[in-house]
């Protein structure tokens, strides 16, 4: 299956990387993970990481949260490692939780969540990694 572009120009993604309070589903305490490395990168540029992990109480010092609904605060955007067919229902948490982007990380996408995302007003970002994006685009924050 090949994953169309998500139609954002680098503007849109720099007004998006602006946001700062980011809830991280699936993040992984292994440290040799993408799913880990780039939270830690965003976590050291001044971003707030809150990690989503039904399997883990503590990731680079944070508290972990087993799911979006037992976040408290308002979450900017929900940044999601997990395999595509269980996005669906990322997005609907994400939409319950009232957030303004949900960034599904490199080869990450499904179609129905992506419709879902933006029947609801959410921005919704697919198969991009926000370390990489951050990284070329830093200089335009």
């Amino acid at each position: 299956m090949s994953i169309p572009h998500d139609g954002f120009s680098d503007e849109d993604i720099v007004e998006i990387l602006k946001l700062k309070r980011i809830a991280v589903v699936g993040m992984s305490r292994d440290p040799r993970k993408a799913a880990h490395l780039v939270p830690k990168y965003l976590l050291e540029n001044g971003y707030e990481i809150i990690p989503v992990n039904p399997y883990a109480d503590e990731i680079l010092g944070l508290k972990v949260y087993k799911s979006l609904k037992e976040i408290p605060e308002d979450i900017d955007i929900v940044e999601v490692f997990r395999p595509s067919d269980e996005v669906l229902d990322i997005v609907r948490e994400a939409v319950e939780k009232n957030v303004k982007v949900i960034w599904l990380q490199e080869g990450i996408y499904n179609r129905e969540a992506v419709e879902y995302a933006k029947k609801h007003g959410i921005k919704i970002v697919w198969n991009r990694c926000m370390y990489v994006e951050h990284r070329r685009l830093k200089d335009k924050l």
